[in-house]
């Protein structure tokens, strides 16, 4: 019985010796297992374990070379090597220890604490006090690789004293050094840090460095505040040479969703005011129902705010509130919008700076008829606030002031067949009716209009398939289809279909106009052929041709053709599309996408190549566009758009980004970056250069240096860059 009860005593040691301890108020732990070469119990009651030691408890594993326990002093004396394995990644060393029998106080000498894997504490000695305090005397702390070899890790904090409060995962420094390759950077008489399993804990995070034509050079201090579990809220001063900045985060979780909210207010002397700053926040609630609530608030105090200080590029804000419901045979939206428009010569009063829409559809499936019903519901709004009713110094020939109104009904009838040889059959009709309220229109226009569109349409498709002796799969579907739809196109202004794309995706629509504002009228046909090849290699290939053919000329009430002349879709004959994709087994894709005329010049051209693999990312995107009015463009555009990453070795990555102006013959923007990142730090040195320029805007060249200490910040994740040790 005697020896029986040391041996629990000793069992018992995995169960407060934990680092972090841990707490099982409810769950029973297994039965304890302790291993050795010999047990003997001496005359003066002390029972000794010896050669290999092991015991396993609560998912804990110790080993050491001996451990005695003497019952007079109630004490633990444990002989090392010493290696105490934790069920939650963390591992403690030590050359020898001593502990009373609860293992609530003791010291262990040579002591070492490895925390998920990476974080190091290497102390001459630890005491632990109240089985929740670890006291390393003489302490180092890093998350660097430290190997046998002698050198330091790249970098350190040395204290005097470091206390870790296992219970509220802390780490308390006194009299601390930052050391970078063993040589002191900076000194700090107290320092606390949150130890590696605490996820969220309110302190300084790794300041950046920048230097910007505009600002000047400056830093970054970010203060992460914890609020609670479920909220927190970070403040970053941001003190440069020209500009005083407070930037913000604020984010919370709830039961049903999130909320997350960024902005800045700058103090600087080259604005059009001296006290600038954004906001801009998103949020998504899930509702009763499986309904969805999301919403997104973008608003800036000035136009150039954004770009001057490097936020964001985006030139048209959008801020809106949607409701919305998915289901199978269901779909429910509702969103109000708020436009702003942040681009030289666009006003916002003349713009639809509020938008409203709701839309419901709703599919059937009777029986007695086949096939699947459609029936929706539209509605859509937009205000100006301009009160002009005449137009303005523009090229838009209706009032800069209209306000408009436009509710569409429709029920369509869908039915498919498989007809002799394989070909497929797509026969649809409906019915939809557009109504619309102009308000403010100038007398250009009718203020109420009413149109009903009868529709109808039967597509062929015949895919035929090949299969190779390589076990490639060819496919070769040629499609044809005839449309109607009556009515004619009211006399109201193009407000919603003034930008038309034309490509693989709408070729067989009954029309191709973006808003039942407009409508392509009477008797249309549309060709095409697609051809795909699937290799078990890996290889894809794709292509399609196609084109649109009206029974008249597409014309508006006011004698303009409904498409514009760079839509491809004016005219009888529609511009002839092309469009492809090529994959490889290796990484590499390449998807093209063109119109041509019938004198086979381009109208529009769109590709993009990338090359993907474990260590290199390289894209490039090439855009062309002909010159055209109505679409606000009066020259041609001709981009090219570059982006690239490179692995350069196990620690350096490199990335660049261009994008070039061929019609100008000038550079839009460049940029390029280094980084360095092993175990324990990610080393970031960026430079961009911004070089359009307006009666607001200047060029500017921004120059970003961040140093982030992982472990701490950052968890390793990818354990390829991490160092090895070399014999």
């Amino acid at each position: 019985m005697r020896l029986a009860s040391c041996l629990l005593v000793i069992l018992a040691t995995l169960a407060a010796a934990s680092v972090p301890a841990i707490m099982h108020a409810q769950d029973s732990p297994a039965p304890a297992m302790l291993v050795a070469d010999d047990v003997y119990l001496s005359a003066d009651d002390q029972l000794t374990a010896y050669g290999n030691v092991e015991a396993m408890y609560d998912g804990r594993r110790l080993q050491a070379s001996e451990i005695t326990y003497d019952q007079s002093t109630e004490t633990l004396i444990i002989k090392g090597p010493i290696t105490l394995h934790e069920n939650n990644n963390t591992l403690v060393l030590a050359d020898s220890a001593e502990l009373d029998r609860e293992m609530q106080n003791g010291i262990l000498r040579g002591a070492r604490i490895v925390m998920e894997n990476q974080v190091q504490l290497a102390a001459h000695a630890m005491a632990r006090r109240d089985g929740r305090y670890n006291q390393l005397y003489k302490a180092s702390v890093t998350s660097c690789r430290v190997c046998e070899t002698g050198r330091p890790p790249i970098w350190q904090i040395r204290a005097r004293r470091v206390i870790h409060d296992q219970q509220e995962k802390q780490l308390y420094f006194d009299d601390a050094q930052m050391r970078v390759m063993d040589v002191p950077i900076f000194y700090m008489p107290r320092l606390r840090l949150p130890d590696p399993t605490l996820e969220r804990a309110t302190g300084f995070l790794i300041p950046s460095l920048h230097n910007s034509t505009r600002l000047g050079f400056g830093v970054r201090v970010p203060y992460f505040i914890r609020i609670g579990d479920h909220k927190d809220l970070t403040l970053t001063p941001f003190i440069s040479a020209n500009s005083l900045t407070l930037e913000a985060r604020y984010r919370q979780a709830f039961r049903n969703g999130r909320i997350e909210f960024e902005g800045a207010i700058s103090d600087d002397d080259f604005g059009p005011r001296s006290t600038r700053g954004y906001v801009f926040g998103r949020g998504a609630f899930e509702l009763p129902e499986d309904f969805t609530l999301t919403f997104d608030i973008e608003a800036v105090r000035d136009d150039t705010y954004l770009l001057d200080y490097g936020y964001y590029d985006k030139d048209r804000l959008d801020s809106e509130l949607a409701i919305e419901r998915v289901q199978r045979d269901e779909y429910i939206r509702g969103a109000l919008t708020h436009f702003h428009s942040l681009r030289p010569g666009e006003s916002n009063k003349t713009l639809p700076t509020i938008v409203g829409n709701a839309e419901y559809e709703r599919r059937l499936h009777p029986a007695n008829i086949g096939g699947e019903i459609r029936l929706s519901a539209l509605a859509h709004s937009h205000f100006r606030s301009s009160s002009l009713e005449t137009d303005g110094a523009d090229i838009d020939p209706w009032a800069d002031g209209r306000d408009v109104t436009r509710l569409t009904a429709s029920a369509e009838w869908h039915r498919n067949w498989t007809m002799p040889a394989g070909v497929l059959a797509h026969f649809q009709t409906g019915l939809a009716v557009d109504s619309f309220h102009i308000a403010q229109s100038g007398g250009l226009s009718a203020s109420q209009a009413v149109e009903p569109a009868p529709s109808a349409a039967l597509r062929l498709r015949w895919p035929l398939l090949k299969t190779e002796r390589s076990g490639a799969t060819q496919i070769i579907e040629p499609s044809l289809q005839l449309a109607w739809v009556g009515g004619s196109n009211p006399n109201i202004p193009n407000d919603e279909s003034t930008r038309i794309e034309f490509d693989e995706g709408n070729l067989f629509a009954l029309s191709r106009f973006t808003a039942p504002d407009r409508r392509e009228r009477g008797l249309t046909g549309a060709y095409g052929i697609s051809w795909t090849r699937l290799d078990p290699s890996g290889w894809q290939t794709s292509f399609a041709v196609g084109q649109v053919v009206h029974e008249d000329q597409q014309l508006e009430v006011s004698g303009l053709d409904s498409f514009t002349n760079s839509s491809g879709l004016s005219g009888k004959f529609s511009d002839v599309l092309f469009a492809g994709q090529i994959k490889t087994n290796n990484g590499f894709t390449f998807t093209g996408r063109s119109l041509f005329d019938d004198a086979f010049d381009t109208t529009k051209a769109e590709a993009r190549a990338s090359w993907q693999t474990d260590r290199t990312n390289v894209g490039a995107t090439y855009i062309w566009l002909r010159n055209d009015p109505r679409e606000d463009r009066t020259g041609n555009v001709s981009e090219w758009a570059f982006d690239a990453s490179h692995r350069l070795s196990r620690h350096w990555t490199s990335s660049a980004d261009w994008r070039y102006d061929v019609a100008q013959d000038r550079s839009v923007r460049a940029g390029l970056g280094l980084k360095y990142t092993n175990e324990c730090v990610d080393i970031s040195l960026s430079a961009s250069r911004r070089f359009t320029s307006s009666t607001t805007l200047t060029p500017s060249t921004n120059i970003s240096f961040t140093v982030g200490l992982r472990g701490f910040t950052t968890k390793t994740e990818d354990k390829s860059y991490v160092r090895t040790c070399r014999n």
